[in-house]
């Protein structure tokens, strides 16, 4: 079963953000990725919403869970800097379909670490801001994982 792993959708700029990164929020477009990122799910049953602390983070995947009346959980194990192996251990922990927000920083790394775990990638790889990671488990671990490009790239 899959879980969901997103980069956050664009925000501004970090060099003209005056204000501390951690509150750096969503753009008009990261705001409009952030509603098209949960029509993509809406057929699927969430049953958790976890995020970085960040704004930009906790905004993209807001749609989500308040479409599910769900809270964003906050864990500082998704934040920019954070450790892979403390991510894997997250992904190892949550239940199938949990949708989790981090950034582009966290992201690669976590995924190279899957891969160097058998983990097969059979989609060509997205970094961007607003791509989600569909990562399958199954009882033996990690078993494939594709990306869905980011959403509104055309409008």
């Amino acid at each position: 079963m899959p879980l969901y792993l997103i980069r956050h959708a664009k925000a501004g700029n970090r060099h003209d953000w005056e204000g501390s990164d951690w509150t750096r929020p969503l753009t008009k477009k990261g705001r409009r990725q952030a509603l098209h990122l949960k029509e993509r799910l809406d057929g699927v049953a969430v049953p958790r919403v976890l995020s970085s602390p960040y704004v930009r983070c906790t905004q993209t995947v807001e749609p989500i869970a308040f479409s599910r009346d769900l809270a964003v959980e906050a864990t500082a194990v998704l934040a920019e800097r954070s450790s892979f192996e403390h991510v894997v251990g997250l992904l190892e922990q949550v239940p199938d379909h949990t949708v989790l927000c981090s950034h582009g920083d966290v992201i690669p790394d976590t995924i190279a670490a899957l891969f160097r775990r058998g983990m097969e990638v059979v989609s060509p790889v997205d970094w961007r801001k607003g791509a989600t990671w569909v990562i399958h488990r199954t009882t033996d671990g990690f078993s494939f994982a594709e990306v869905w490009p980011p959403p509104g790239d055309d409008d």
